[in-house]
């Protein structure tokens, strides 16, 4: 399966460079368009929906961030036409992600599994903890999450991230937390 993320990488770098809300964390609820998935962010996000093929197939990735202090935090979502294996779509957005950040290995916490009321108890819903790298070579840290839940005969997947030099564990918690379909 080949999986085209340079869409996505661009909406995220453009949401890095970004300074739309204040240091202090304001959390707020946020609805997705087309979706019954509701996140909270710490901050008043910018969107961007994006074309980028998903599992083979081009779909419309729905992108809410901001940043917060020194953190990036982002949520993606896209949803899947009917027979798509959301399992391997998961395993390929993982990959990408990580690879984009020049992730050597996940940290010492690894992965673990990630499960949340509502979404589907796939293999590859996982929480990775990593550093890696920003596109100008800096060091990061990142706590992301990816999970699908399943919305009639199609399936949506979600992505949520942090970027920071040092994660704060309450704000990766908090926006995890806060995914509800």
């Amino acid at each position: 399966m080949q999986i085209h993320f340079s869409a996505l990488v661009v909406s995220l770098t453009v949401l890095l460079n970004l300074t739309a809300c204040s240091p202090v964390q304001n959390w707020r609820d946020v609805s997705l368009e087309g979706s019954v998935l509701k996140v909270q962010l710490p901050c008043k996000p910018d969107r961007t929906t994006r074309s980028v093929p998903l599992g083979g197939v081009p779909v419309d990735l729905q992108v809410v961030g901001c940043e917060s202090g020194t953190a990036m935090v982002a949520v993606m979502t896209a949803s899947l036409p009917a027979g798509t294996d959301a399992n391997a779509v998961l395993l390929g957005w993982q990959k990408a992600t990580l690879d984009n950040a020049r992730v050597q290995q996940p940290l010492a916490s690894g992965t673990q599994a990630w499960q949340r009321p509502g979404l589907m108890p796939l293999s590859a819903s996982v929480r990775v903890q990593a550093s890696g790298l920003r596109a100008n070579g800096e060091p990061v840290r990142m706590d992301a999450v990816w999970g699908a839940l399943a919305e009639g005969e199609r399936v949506r997947v979600v992505h949520a991230v942090v970027y920071d030099p040092k994660v704060q564990p309450e704000i990766a918690n908090t926006l995890f937390d806060g995914i509800k379909p």
